[in-house]
């Protein structure tokens, strides 16, 4: 096969290693407005995005999220220390951070101490496992 004809892998899922995959979904849920799958629970939870996730049946679906529950969670530090972030969502506001942070703090987000951004382009918070997340303009 050609480079061009090759078939790429689609992204299927992010999980999230937390200490209660069910809080943290939930969570996630409130914020972007998705709906936990069916069968979620404490030890795996799924969203299910607009459209649906990707699958056999959907195959043109969406990447989603997943949270995985960990027996010896530690929370991550950031902007550095033992453990640090790893990784972190972004998520779109469509310009106005203000208009959306209320919603992810009343879902149980707190603004993180260290704020990088000079520009007020980003804001950075924690989920309540303790994930790093960012609202953007």
């Amino acid at each position: 096969m050609s480079e061009s004809t090759t078939p790429k892998p689609k992204l299927d899922l992010v999980i999230l290693d937390c200490p209660d995959a069910l809080a943290l979904g939930r969570f996630y849920a409130e914020v972007l407005g998705w709906e936990l799958e069916e069968g979620s629970d404490r030890d795996w939870s799924t969203l299910v995005p607009p459209g649906g996730g990707l699958s056999p049946d959907n195959p043109d679906g969406r990447a989603t999220l997943a949270f995985q529950r960990i027996d010896d969670w530690v929370e991550p530090t950031w902007p550095g220390g033992a453990h640090p972030q790893q990784f972190h969502l972004d998520l779109a506001t469509g310009g106005s951070i203000e208009a959306a942070e209320p919603g992810v703090l009343a879902a149980g987000a707190r603004v993180h101490e260290h704020q990088p951004s000079d520009d007020g382009h980003f804001k950075v918070y924690l989920d309540p496992a303790g994930h790093p997340f960012c609202l953007i303009k």
